[in-house]
């Protein structure tokens, strides 16, 4: 486990390297796939050097520009990783700084281990059955010591702050989210609201940062993977809200349920 471990901190740690090469220039290419989002250079260079490592396990990956593999190829996969190269390509374009690089472990359709990488912020985050951890990069990734990353990080989650806060989507804010705000005020009175991109409001929730992160609009298999691992493995938990249970994964439908991801210790019965 540690191996691997290992090995997906260094991958991420290299496609944010290159997704920067790309987002530093003063103009990149920007075309649409068939679903109209973005794809970019960084996004396609993010994942040839994850592919690159991950090929080295042995194991199957599911990545983001790789979803095309048939179901009754998957469907046998007791293992597999789970890849976004490029988590945020609306906020990359955009030039804002919260877009990430998300790979999870997956074995027996639940994820067990995560790193999510904000390269244009520095923050690393991980998550295994040894705890959830916070490491802050800089904007130099390039040949950082993965071994002393793992010595140095922060273990998450930190406390949670005093006023109850909850944390929603930049790009997809949602007449449903509001309305489950709302909600949520009206439980535990005052509430304070942050917004971000990318899976980082998972991890604003495994950091303690945030107490809740309802995403009631539409997200797939490769966004929350490598998110959810840090999540749980902080004492968290992400809910698939059609469900009632833990997220699955390697679904035939890889287009996510509606979830809602809270820090440990909170009580979501009242909100669900």
């Amino acid at each position: 486990m540690t191996k691997h471990l290992e090995l997906i901190l260094k991958a991420a740690l290299d496609a944010g390297t290159e997704i920067l090469k790309v987002y530093t220039r003063e103009d990149f290419n920007v075309t649409q796939k068939s679903d109209a989002s973005p794809l970019t250079d960084a996004d396609l260079n993010s994942h040839k050097v994850i592919m690159e490592a991950l090929n080295e396990t042995g194991i199957p990956v599911l990545s983001e520009e790789g979803a095309d593999i048939p179901f009754e190829e998957r469907k046998n996969w007791r293992r597999l990783w789970i890849v976004d190269p490029l988590d945020g390509t609306k906020e990359f374009v955009k030039r804002g700084g919260d877009f990430t690089v998300n790979i999870a472990l997956v074995e027996d359709n639940y994820t067990v281990m995560g790193v999510v990488f904000a390269p244009w912020l520095g923050h690393l985050y991980w998550g295994s059955p040894e705890g959830s951890f916070f490491f802050d990069t800089g904007r130099n990734p390039v040949g950082m010591d993965v071994a002393k990353i793992l010595t140095d990080g922060d273990k998450l989650p930190y406390k949670l702050p005093d006023k109850f806060t909850v944390v929603a989507s930049k790009s997809h804010f949602s007449e449903e989210t509001k309305q489950f705000i709302d909600k949520v005020k009206s439980k535990v009175g005052e509430v304070e609201f942050s917004s971000i991109g990318s899976s980082l409001k998972m991890c604003l929730v495994a950091s303690g940062k945030a107490h809740l992160y309802p995403r009631l609009g539409p997200t797939m298999e490769w966004d929350t993977a490598a998110g959810q691992a840090v999540v749980e493995n902080a004492g968290g938990k992400l809910i698939d809200l059609e469900t009632g249970e833990r997220m699955r994964y390697n679904r035939e439908k890889l287009l996510n349920n509606y979830f809602l991801v809270s820090a440990g210790g909170v009580d979501t019965a009242g909100f669900i």
